[in-house]
C-alpha cells in the first residue's frame, strides 16, 4: 500500500470518527421525530383543543370540511338542523360549529417540523447539511477496513443487501 493511500485512509477514518460523533445527536433527534411522524395519525403526544367558530349557515359537508380544515369530514347524523360528526357539531341554521381537534404539543411540533422543511425555510440548510454528512458517513465507511479483507467483503455484501432491501421497499410501497 502506498504512503499516500495510507494517509488518505487515515484521514477518512479520522473524519468518519469525528463527524460520526457530531451526527449522533442529530440522528437521535431525527429518529425520535421520525417515530412521532410515523404515528401522526394517532393521538400520540397530542392534546385536545376545543374550537367554536361561526361560519356561513347552511354549508354542505364538503364546504364545512374545508372551512373547518377537517379532512374526510363525515356527518354521522342530522337532528334539528344540527350536523353531528366525529369531531363535533355544526348548527346549519346559525352557522356555529363546535368541534375538537388533536394537535401535537408545541415542543413536539417544533421537532417534527424538521422533517417537513422545504427550500423556502432556513431550516433546509440544516437538513441538507445533515444529509450530506450522512452521505459522507456512508461513503467513508468503505475506508474503515482494507479492501480484500473479510470485514471489508462482509461490509460490501451487507451494503448490497441494504440497497436491495430499499429497492424492494420502494416496489412494495
Amino acid at each position: 500500500m502506498s504512503n499516500s493511500s495510507s494517509k488518505f485512509r487515515k484521514l477518512m477514518r479520522n473524519l468518519h470518527n469525528k463527524i460520526g460523533f457530531l451526527i449522533v445527536g442529530l440522528v437521535v433527534l431525527y429518529s425520535l421525530s421520525g417515530i412521532v411522524q410515523t404515528y401522526r395519525d394517532t393521538d400520540l403526544l397530542k392534546h385536545s383543543i376545543n374550537h367554536e367558530q361561526t361560519l356561513s349557515p347552511n354549508l354542505n359537508v364538503t364546504q364545512l370540511g374545508a372551512a373547518l380544515r377537517l379532512r374526510n369530514l363525515k356527518v354521522s347524523k342530522t337532528e334539528n338542523n344540527i350536523l353531528f360528526f366525529k369531531e363535533g357539531t355544526y348548527d346549519a341554521s346559525s352557522g356555529v360549529a363546535k368541534y375538537v381537534t388533536k394537535e401535537w404539543y408545541s415542543w413536539v411540533n417544533a421537532v417534527t417540523e424538521l422533517h417537513k422543511s422545504n427550500s423556502n425555510s432556513i431550516v433546509h440548510y440544516f437538513t441538507v447539511t445533515f444529509s450530506i454528512l450522512l452521505l459522507f458517513m456512508c461513503i467513508s465507511a468503505f475506508w474503515m477496513f482494507k479492501p480484500g479483507t473479510r470485514l471489508f467483503s462482509t461490509g460490501v455484501w451487507i451494503t448490497v443487501g441494504g440497497i436491495i432491501a430499499s429497492i424492494l421497499l420502494l416496489i412494495v410501497n
